[in-house]
């Protein structure tokens, strides 16, 4: 009773955050602060194109995350719980989308299809670059140094596989996930399921694999049958994108009596106030004093906000990486550009990050992953580039003659003529700064020290810190 609950951020953890205390607290008030617009880093947008022939299509672009897995139980609760299921599309396990997937390695012309089943990994060329690390680390002797809690997925996959295995196929997983470098990622906080397989396969990661884990699942969701949905589904999303989740909790919370939501007045202050009363100064001049704060904010834009005396540990601990997305819509060719899958990631280069080098992190074929989202596009292709990352970028880098210039290499087969992609029918940029936070080693115990900080002194259990600045991504 007389609860009142201020969530700050309207990225998917604020929204969802505010949808599940309405639900859990239906007394108390909710008010959900944002600086702009709801939704964060998620943005679905639709758009007509037509090529030379009159053939036209709405297709459907997104700049932020564009799948998910199933294995997420609650994202498929918030599907259930706000009726979903008719919006959702799945990717198969069985497609080539989920079945083909690519690295463009620097040392070898073309793309790389990764192994996706035992006959796979026993290809020519797998057979060379990947099979013998794999079998080495299962007779390799544990050599996890003596008290060692945490260390970097560069470091850790070195050290099982070797440095070749590590920036091969570690940097691009990392890329892929994170945009981040993966010497500076923490494998605790961003991979724990394989540091668990060191130990559970004593020191071998590969031998860990194969026996069960015996971590236990939470089974408190409410997913109804969008469990039986998810049955051999590689990744899913929306028929409106990922904007139709957000979107959905936005629409549900404007519709409950206990919701309040504020947009476009930031927060510019937030702390305990003298007379141990929370307190919350937004830009407007308003001033609002509730009883529990959630903050979904980015870690080191709450660092800026609290008040001296309301200061907690490790907000400022992590950098962030920044993304720019190119989204390309080409006419359709015969035969097509690029092979059917999910798309490709690029490793880090064997000389480092530097400005020598494309910028690319990895390219998405939206129009084989995802061609449920569009209307009337079977002539058209739809691809992303993601760009930075731990890469540097100049202008020159995303230039759209360039970009298009380093993806005809890395589609040209080897011995093949270098493949010519058509003229774009549209291109969308979107910069993201600051986007993905990078845990780096001892990431979780300072987390652990912070929610301690926060249980007691000044906020007295009254402020939760959640996101993923706090969490992991996968």
């Amino acid at each position: 009773m007389n609860r009142h609950i201020a969530v700050l951020g309207g990225g998917i953890s604020g929204l969802s955050s505010a949808f599940h205390l309405s639900r859990r607290f239906p007394e108390a008030l909710v008010t959900l602060i944002e600086q702009t617009n709801l939704g964060g880093w998620i943005s679905s947008e639709r758009v007509h194109v037509r090529d030379d022939h009159g053939h036209s299509a709405d297709i459907l672009l997104e700049s932020g995350p564009r799948t998910l897995r199933p294995n997420a139980k609650s994202i498929l609760e918030l599907i259930n719980l706000l009726g979903l299921q008719k919006s959702v599309i799945t990717t198969p396990v069985t497609s080539s989308a989920a079945k083909n997937r690519y690295l463009h390695i620097h040392e070898i012309q073309g793309l790389v299809t990764l192994p996706n089943s035992l006959s796979s990994v026993l290809s020519p060329l797998m057979r060379t670059i990947l099979l013998p690390h794999i079998l080495r680390e299962s007779v390799k002797r544990r050599n996890r140094l003596r008290g060692i809690t945490d260390e970097s997925v560069d470091s850790f996959l070195t050290r099982r596989f070797g440095p070749f295995f590590a920036r091969t196929f570690g940097s691009a997983l990392v890329h892929g996930i994170y945009a981040a470098d993966s010497r500076e990622l923490s494998i605790r906080a961003a991979f724990p399921s394989l540091w668990a397989m060191e130990d559970r396969g004593w020191g071998s990661v590969v031998r860990g694999g194969l026996l069960p884990s015996a971590t236990p699942t939470r089974e408190d969701y409410e997913v109804g049958d969008v469990a039986d949905m998810m049955k051999d589904v590689s990744v899913y999303s929306f028929k409106g994108g990922m904007g139709m989740l957000t979107g959905a909790i936005a629409t549900y919370l404007e519709q409950q009596p206990n919701i309040k939501i504020l947009c476009d007045s930031p927060v510019i202050k937030c702390g305990v106030a003298e007379n141990d009363l929370l307190e919350l100064q937004l830009q407007s001049g308003q001033v609002i004093k509730p009883t529990h704060i959630v903050s979904a904010l980015p870690l080191p834009v709450l660092q800026e906000l609290l008040t001296p005396q309301s200061s907690v540990p490790h907000l400022n601990a992590n950098p962030a990486s920044s993304v720019e997305v190119i989204n390309f819509i080409f006419p359709k060719t015969q035969p097509p550009f690029h092979p059917t899958g999910f798309g490709y990631l690029v490793p880090r280069p064997p000389t480092g990050y530097s400005e020598s080098n494309s910028g690319i992190l990895g390219t998405v074929f939206d129009s084989c992953a995802l061609s449920a989202q569009d209307s009337d596009a079977s002539n058209f292709t739809k691809m992303t580039v993601m760009m930075g990352g731990p890469n540097p970028l100049t202008p020159s880098h995303t230039d759209t003659a360039t970009v298009l210039k380093h993806l005809s290499v890395h589609l040209t087969e080897p011995g093949e003529f270098l493949t010519v992609l058509p003229e774009p029918l549209y291109v969308r940029r979107v910069q993201h700064h600051n986007c993905i936070p990078t845990p780096t080693p001892g990431h979780l115990e300072r987390m652990d020290e912070l929610k301690t900080t926060l249980k007691k002194g000044a906020w007295a259990g009254r402020l939760e810190i959640i996101g993923a600045g706090v969490g992991v991504l996968v």
